[in-house]
């Protein structure tokens, strides 16, 4: 369907996945342990929207890749509040949130509109 690995979307999510990946490593290494827990769930949350933008590539149906926007869209949403929870805990210093948070502010913005698209798309074919 999107075939497009060179996509902004693609691009974007990629980089912020690397990031999220470091940001992690760098935790367990530097941070309280017992908060490993949080460190794995966005570590999840945080690459899952990558890897979702990677399975729409290969979509089978208009359908099956607004789903995998729709699961990156969620996923996007779950790590924001992560990284909130990071900040409140003082894991994150009020800088590396903003950098983080802009980022995934620019991908959920760029997730939005594919799908508004896809979905005008699809009620024009369907008329």
């Amino acid at each position: 369907m999107y075939q497009n690995e060179k996509s902004p979307l693609s691009a974007k999510t990629a980089a912020f996945a690397k990031r999220i990946i470091k940001m992690v490593k760098y935790m367990h290494r530097e941070k309280d342990k017992s908060l490993a827990t949080i460190y794995t769930q966005i570590l999840r949350s945080g690459t899952s929207i990558s890897a979702n933008i990677g399975e729409s590539q290969y979509a089978q149906s208009p359908a099956d890749f607004i789903t995998k926007l729709h699961i990156s869209l969620k996923e996007a949403n779950e790590t924001r509040r992560w990284l909130n929870m990071l900040l409140d805990g003082d894991c994150l210093t009020e800088k590396q949130f903003e950098s983080l948070d802009k980022d995934l502010g620019e991908i959920i913005a760029m997730l939005v509109s594919s799908l508004n698209t896809c979905k005008r798309n699809m009620s024009v074919v369907v008329k």
